[in-house]
């Protein structure tokens, strides 16, 4: 349904592009533009272009002038934040900044690949972006000003359909809704005992000289570490459960924790650096083997729980919020949420990326149907069984009011906050400076930029 989503102006997601640095190397620079006492350079223009390249993303003859429109909705933005003494914070900035430098060294793989490729470290490219960052978070700021009132009425909904062309109304692939009901066997006493006993183990070899990278890698049962030994770098306060966070935030540079336990088991961490709200630590978990016949009676509870669902004695949704073991879906009517858009809504291909079990599962389920209790594997690496259930099952189709609503209902927004977005530029032409020089005086704007 993304061509129904209008976006206000590209500018306003506010996305600093990585390329910056290297444009600026490779462009003779200048002021293309300017908006109050905001320039437009070259540069800025050329770095989002090679940006849109990298991105195998279409361009054409007209591309840079719809990019300087953007640059220009920006610092008009920027500008009147500055008239109405909008402020962003120093925490503000910082945080912004981190959250890009996770993105840009992830990319890269590490930071000593990022280093290679720009010739300076992630903090020194964060003091580079420190002004520029801040002026975006102005602009978004003043942005939000705009649009955040704005909301569309049923009757908004209705009219905005009814304009779109009926050639135009766009195709709709194929979508599913699922839920889940989760079972984890109840691990003994003795085997908890037994596993607490076994990483305090591994932490007195620690303490002794043995490295931890290597006890990871042979004992760790965590799959997003162990083959990396136990390493995780660049974590925020607040990515991981409280518990990791108060003993990695607390030690110093090669310190080694207690033995702690989460809802995941039990864990040491030894930490490798901090760099403010990050650190870097190789981190051991550990928990016990499920025995078999706590996996049986896992799947006996989901066995019962199936036979109410079955004869209608229980909603699946209160079913999860009485049942289920996982947290993430068990107070959301057991459905499982879309990472790729924050929504409960699939496509079908989405869904096994998510998840190829799931996807063949559900394949032989009519909606409203329930498999019976299955065994998987937990994120975090664990055995557990879960029943799975079909709420929703769409066919490729036309977008209609009845299916689509709240995809149709986005849309109108985005078209009504355009529109508002639109007439705030008219009138804010009028109370600002701007100049263009002459190589984009031909472009087609959208809004009359040049008088």
């Amino acid at each position: 349904m993304n061509r129904l989503k209008i976006k206000i102006i590209s500018a306003a997601t506010l996305v600093l592009f990585s390329f910056t640095v290297h444009a600026q190397e490779k462009v003779i620079d200048k002021v293309v533009a300017v908006v109050g006492n905001n320039p437009i350079l070259k540069s800025e223009l050329e770095a989002q272009y090679q940006q849109m390249l990298a991105q195998q993303e279409a361009v054409d003859e007209n591309t840079r002038c719809k990019l300087m429109e953007d640059l220009l909705f920006q610092k008009l933005l920027l500008a009147q934040a500055q008239k109405d003494s909008l402020e962003v914070t120093d925490a503000q900035v910082e945080q912004e900044l981190d959250r890009r430098m996770r993105y840009y060294i992830q990319q890269f793989g590490s930071e000593e690949k990022f280093k290679e490729f720009y010739g300076k470290s992630s903090e020194d490219y964060k003091a580079d972006l420190k002004d520029n960052v801040r002026d975006l978070l102005l602009a978004q700021q003043m942005q939000g000003k705009i649009i955040n009132d704005i909301s569309v009425t049923p009757n908004e909904i209705k009219s905005y359909f009814a304009t779109i062309p009926a050639d135009s109304i766009p195709f709709i692939n194929a979508e599913v809704e699922v839920g889940q009901i989760v079972k984890q066997p109840v691990i003994k006493p003795a085997a908890k005992k037994a596993s607490k006993e076994f990483i305090e183990s591994l932490r007195q070899r620690v303490l002794k000289g043995e490295s931890i990278a290597t006890l990871a890698a042979l004992y760790s049962k965590d799959p997003g570490s162990s083959s990396k030994g136990g390493l995780y770098e660049r974590i925020p306060r607040g990515q991981f459960v409280p518990e990791w966070d108060a003993w990695a935030f607390r030690l110093k540079p090669g310190e080694v924790s207690e033995v702690f336990e989460t809802m995941y088991g039990y864990f040491i961490i030894q930490l490798v650096a901090r760099r403010g709200e990050e650190v870097d630590a190789r981190s051991l978990l550990y928990f016990a083997d499920v025995e078999p016949e706590d996996m049986l009676k896992a799947k006996l509870a989901l066995d019962t729980v199936f036979i109410k669902l079955s004869a209608d004695t229980i909603s699946f949704a209160e079913a999860a919020a009485k049942y289920s073991d996982d947290d993430e879906t068990k107070h959301n009517g057991g459905l499982i949420v879309n990472p790729y858009s924050g929504s409960t809504v699939f496509q079908m291909d989405e869904i096994g990326q998510v998840d190829q079990n799931v996807a063949f599962a559900i394949d032989k389920l009519k909606v409203g149907e329930y498999t019976k209790a299955m065994p998987f594997m937990t994120r975090d690496g664990k055995q557990a069984y879960r029943i799975l259930y079909l709420k929703r099952r769409s066919e490729p189709h036309q977008a209609n009011l009845k299916d689509d609503y709240q995809k149709i209902q986005g849309a109108a927004l985005n078209k009504k906050q355009m529109d508002a977005t639109n007439t705030w530029i008219r009138k804010k032409l009028a109370d600002n400076f701007v100049r263009i020089a002459d190589d984009y005086k031909s472009c087609n704007f959208t809004n009359k930029w040049i008088n």
